[in-house]
């Protein structure tokens, strides 16, 4: 039988700190499902903030809606919802009780039982079999949870702005999403580059991460 990772999960305290601090720190942690296909493992690569009400980026920019109810709660939570009708969306809710914020991970590098595509919000919540049914999970529970690891590699940040939110005005020009510039899990990341990183012996210290 395989040996269990060692636990050290995440505490509220992480979470009710100042959203862009959280966000960046996430980089490096793992997200792990205890879910219908075993324990699953994946390292955060790639995250954005937003920090509703004002940001316009925001789901609860609209205000406080049974859809966005979750965020205005407690910290340390889970925010899930879906888009186009089919992709499921993990964000974590940050900040203090009340204030509207959360992170969105948008990229996991496969750690234990992870074997589909998990760069990309929805394909990362596909691959960890994360849905809307874990909406309102408490992180500190023992289904779904993040926690640091005991080999924790340091992420090289890298700073941009957020995708697909042009909408938002100049919110949209704010550099909240962060990521590991050296993962080829990066959800920006062009396939041949991702390819090449993940070849065996070139890895992504060799392969230059080129991003769409």
């Amino acid at each position: 039988m395989p040996a269990k990772l060692s636990r050290a999960k995440l505490g509220r305290d992480f979470y009710s700190r100042e959203t862009l601090l959280v966000a960046r720190d996430l980089l490096g942690m793992h997200l792990i499902h205890d879910g219908p296909q075993g324990e699953q493992v994946g390292r955060i690569v790639e995250v954005e903030a937003y920090k509703g009400p004002h940001d316009l980026a925001a789901h609860s920019a609209r205000g406080r809606t049974k859809r966005t109810e979750v965020m205005f709660g407690p910290p340390g939570h889970a925010y899930v919802y879906l888009i186009y009708g089919f992709w499921n969306c993990l964000n974590i809710v940050t900040a203090a009780d009340g204030t509207p914020h959360a992170v969105l991970l948008r990229g996991l590098e496969p750690v234990k039982g992870i074997t589909s595509t998990s760069h990309g919000p929805g394909l990362l919540c596909r691959a960890l079999h994360i849905d809307r049914g874990l909406n309102g999970a408490d992180l500190l529970g023992d289904t779904l949870w993040l926690e640091k690891p005991t080999r924790y590699r340091p992420p090289k940040v890298a700073r941009a702005t957020r995708i697909g939110v042009d909408y938002a005005g100049d919110w949209a020009r704010k550099p909240w999403r962060f990521f590991d510039r050296d993962s080829p899990y990066v959800s920006t990341v062009s396939a041949a580059a991702r390819r090449r990183a993940l070849t065996p012996g070139v890895g992504p210290g060799r392969a230059r991460l080129t991003r769409k």
